[in-house]
């Protein structure tokens, strides 16, 4: 293989791999004087000049002409007169020696060994590119094309046909792709996978919903209003924590915008997500009964570790919400579990009866499980829909299908 084809088979390799010049030609360099080195046991004395452009490879060895007996002429970068004199006859002791190296001067092995190695480079590089880049990335909004359907993941391409990752996990579970369409998601993470690198993409995190903010409200935008806290159930509810840092501006009025406009565009990405946006504050009580929304509540009473919320009796399903969702996200946007109890104080003639009253009914440990999530009476557990007990206890359906029934019974004899 001749120099021409080796540097024009290599530079299209790079461009595929979007390596710049400048880079080529310093690996081109690297492989080369590695080469000279091991052929001639010394490079400092040697050009090398790379032309991408017209696909040229020069090599030039410079050495200084010396006596013919001199002590130095062994030195790499000497040569003797007589030596000179083979390749011109007129050469003079003192003067200068160049000549070009031709790259078929080291052997086609040296040369298929080299064309190897630089492919190898510039695969190192590729990948330790892709990785910096979207290290850097991490966290921001980007689209990619749907390139491959996969039954635990999506593969995506980038404007680059760099390989991306939405795995099953990271979307929402009402997504649906088609090959060629293009996917807005985040970076989540980027991970090295048997020394390649995987770019991991999510739609499922609160990052996810931040970044469609943060496009469709431009005070979002500006820094008037900073989201606070998001959770969510991708695809089903999140709740969105705001703060105006502009008394003439309401970040809840904002977020929404007249008539919806402004999170309609988020919730259609989100396959029509219900997001609650709610009005950050510094006062707990308050921060609690916006998180619970829709719901009203009458009282809160602060523990260590939870928190129990009164409220009449027809606002108490609501707390909870279908499945429990909305008190599990109102008790993620606090910080701390919230334990949903009926008022009696708003409603004196309900009778309750302490829990320890049924301990050798339903059995003493199913008390303390009750007593460990801040229920303490039988109207406090049948206040709670069965599956959310369910969920927050590790009881049998059956246990607990059979606790209610004990309740009733008592509290209606």
């Amino acid at each position: 293989m001749d120099s021409n084809k080796l540097i024009e088979s290599f530079a299209e390799f790079a461009r595929s791999k979007n390596i710049d010049k400048p880079t080529v030609i310093r690996i081109l360099e690297d492989v080369f004087r590695s080469i000279i080195l091991s052929r001639f046991g010394y490079s400092d004395n040697f050009d090398i000049i790379i032309n991408l452009d017209k696909g040229d490879l020069q090599i030039w060895r410079f050495r200084e002409i010396v006596e013919d007996h001199a002590p130095d002429v062994a030195v790499p970068t000497k040569i003797a007169l007589r030596e000179a004199r083979k390749i011109e006859a007129d050469f003079e002791v003192g003067e200068e020696l160049s000549e070009e190296i031709k790259i078929t001067d080291f052997g086609r092995r040296t040369v298929l060994a080299a064309k190897q190695t630089l492919i190898q480079k510039v695969q190192e590089l590729a990948k330790e590119t892709l990785y910096e880049k979207y290290k850097q990335l991490i966290g921001c909004l980007i689209v990619a094309e749907v390139h491959q359907l996969l039954s635990r993941e999506i593969i995506l391409l980038d404007d680059e046909s760099n390989e991306l990752f939405l795995p099953k996990a990271e979307q929402i579970p009402k997504d649906y792709f088609k090959k060629g369409a293009y996917v807005r998601a985040i970076v989540h993470k980027v991970e090295l996978y048997n020394t390649l690198p995987r770019v991991i993409l999510s739609r499922a995190s609160p990052l996810f919903l931040e970044r469609l903010l943060e496009n469709e409200i431009p005070e979002i935008q500006d820094g008037l209003i900073a989201v606070k806290k998001i959770v969510r159930e991708p695809g089903s509810r999140a709740k969105v924590a705001v703060e105006s840092f502009d008394d003439r501006v309401d970040p809840v009025g904002a977020c929404v915008g007249i008539k919806g406009t402004r999170i309609h565009g988020v919730t259609k990405e989100l396959q029509h997500e219900n997001i609650d946006i709610i009005n950050y504050t510094d006062n707990l009580e308050l921060y609690i009964a916006r998180s619970l929304s829709p719901a009203c509540i009458n009282r809160v009473v602060q523990m260590s570790e939870r928190i129990a919320v009164y409220l009449d009796s027809d606002q108490v399903a609501l707390a909870i919400g279908k499945g429990g969702q909305n008190i599990k996200l109102a008790s993620k946007l606090i910080g701390k579990e919230i334990d949903v109890y009926r008022d009696n104080a708003a409603d004196p003639k309900e009778e309750d009866i302490p829990l320890s009253a049924f301990s050798e009914t339903i059995g003493p440990w199913v008390v303390e499980a009750l007593h460990k999530i801040g229920l303490d009476s039988a109207r406090s557990v049948l206040s709670l829909p069965k599956e959310v007990l369910e969920q927050r206890v590790d009881l049998e359906k059956e246990t607990v299908d059979e606790i209610y029934a004990i309740l009733h019974q008592v509290l209606s004899g």
